[in-house]
């Protein structure tokens, strides 16, 4: 039927956005330490750099895998990545909060509050691009 149709494509959708969303979180807390820890920049800055490289793999990843976006023509894909990249920032803002709180201010491990940070960060990118980016047309 459609109705179990639609809950597989679903439950397909979400089990693909946590094997990409983890390879995603590997990629930042890859680069984060590497950048941090490794090069030994702040770990504010560590995190946008490394910010930039994770949100440029999860794009592509969750717009051919997760979501299997048709969209297609050049303004239409600037369109849909300027909401996912602009969902990317709104959630890149609460993980600086967090690493901020968690790490300057309360001296926390930097590896382990970024990790901990991710996996907030990844419910609310999974929610952000369900429903504002890769959102589906009624047929």
């Amino acid at each position: 039927s459609a109705k179990s149709e639609k809950k597989e494509e679903t439950r397909n959708g979400f089990q693909l956005d946590l094997l990409f969303g983890g390879l995603t979180t590997i990629v930042s807390i890859g680069s984060y330490a590497w950048v941090n820890v490794g090069l030994g920049i702040n770990e504010l800055i560590a995190n946008i750099i490394s910010w930039i490289f994770a949100v440029t793999f999860a794009y592509v990843t969750n717009k051919i895998w997760v979501f299997q976006s048709k969209i297609t023509g050049f303004f239409d894909v600037c369109r849909e990545m300027t909401k996912f990249y602009g969902g990317r920032l709104f959630t890149l803002g609460v993980e600086e909060l967090l690493l901020f709180l968690f790490i300057t201010l309360l001296h926390g491990n930097s590896v382990l509050v970024k990790f901990a940070a991710q996996i907030v960060i990844l419910v609310l990118n999974y929610i952000i691009s369900k429903l504002f980016v890769f959102r589906r047309k009624k047929e």
